[in-house]
């Protein structure tokens, strides 16, 4: 047991609004959970594959773990991944960071379609993985992030809260991202604005974080705010930044409603050209067939 415990360790602004667009917020929402699971797990501990020979099932499990990283991480094949995860919980089911993997891989799934979408699964195997490893920071912003998938808002905050203030957070703009999110779609906009703003303040370049924080002044009806936070968000030297559909279509939207029509057809253009067959891109075609 000693050595197994040395080896574990993401709207217009309106409310409704945002609940409709669950599966988009899902989609915003991984931007900035994938980027960062390269940190996730390089602050975990070294696997030596070398050393993986005998029989044994906890190293067996490291090994399918290992497997299952690197398929989902680097080869893009997240189903392939999911198999070898599960295959390494058969062979230890005290694996946090497999545990951790099957919750990221199963909220991958729900960016894809409602059909494959499977919270449940994502909220069991987070919540093991915190309840093995008390000190996994990285399994309690997942788990935050698929409490508020499920509208489970309270407890979302009751995770992500504590761990925004955790100084021993290697990343605490995502946890504030994350609670300013649940504050946003609990219809409070007030602390969702206080959270995204501390949020984008640690780490200017978090662009899901400056979308939050557009949605939230779209709330309060500050338009002006919400088109800067946009703006903020699609303007950062990040690639996946300059491709955030759902910021152009709310840019777009929200320069329509401040008579800036030039501005609203480039972003609504933008948006559309991204992606057509989106609900994102169905809207902002919309949007610009009104224009004409």
């Amino acid at each position: 047991m000693a050595a197994k415990a040395a080896h574990n360790q993401a709207t217009t602004g309106r409310a409704t609004s945002c609940c409709r667009r669950s599966l988009q917020g899902i989609r915003v929402g991984l931007v900035s959970l994938v980027s960062a699971m390269p940190l996730f797990f390089a602050c975990g501990p070294h696997r030596d594959r070398g050393a993986i020979a005998s029989p044994d099932p906890e190293r067996e499990s490291v090994a399918e773990y290992d497997i299952a990283k690197d398929l989902f991480l680097n080869r893009r094949q997240p189903r392939e991944a999911l198999s070898h995860v599960l295959k390494a919980l058969e062979l230890d089911d005290e694996n946090a960071d497999a545990e951790h993997l099957a919750a990221l891989i199963y909220l991958y799934f729900c960016a894809a379609s409602t059909g494959e979408c499977r919270l449940s699964d994502a909220e069991k195997h987070a919540r093991r993985a915190v309840e093995l490893k008390k000190d996994f920071r990285e399994a309690s912003n997942t788990l935050g992030v698929v409490l508020v998938h499920e509208k489970k808002y309270d407890e979302a905050i009751a995770v992500l809260e504590p761990l925004a203030n955790d100084i021993l957070y290697a990343t605490p703009e995502t946890a504030w991202g994350n609670l300013g999110w649940a504050y946003l779609l609990k219809g409070d906009a007030d602390k969702a604005v206080e959270s995204l703003q501390r949020s984008v303040a640690l780490q200017p370049e978090f662009c899901v974080g400056a979308y939050r924080l557009g949605l939230a002044f779209e709330k309060k009806g500050d338009d002006k705010a919400a088109r800067d936070a946009f703006s903020r968000a699609l303007e950062t030297d990040r690639r996946e930044c300059k491709q955030m559909q759902d910021a152009f279509r709310e840019r777009g939207r929200v320069a329509l409603r401040l008579g800036d029509r030039e501005a609203a057809r480039a972003d609504l253009e933008r948006c559309r050209s991204l992606a057509g067959e989106t609900q994102a891109g169905k809207e902002c075609a919309a949007m610009l067939a009104t224009m004409e």
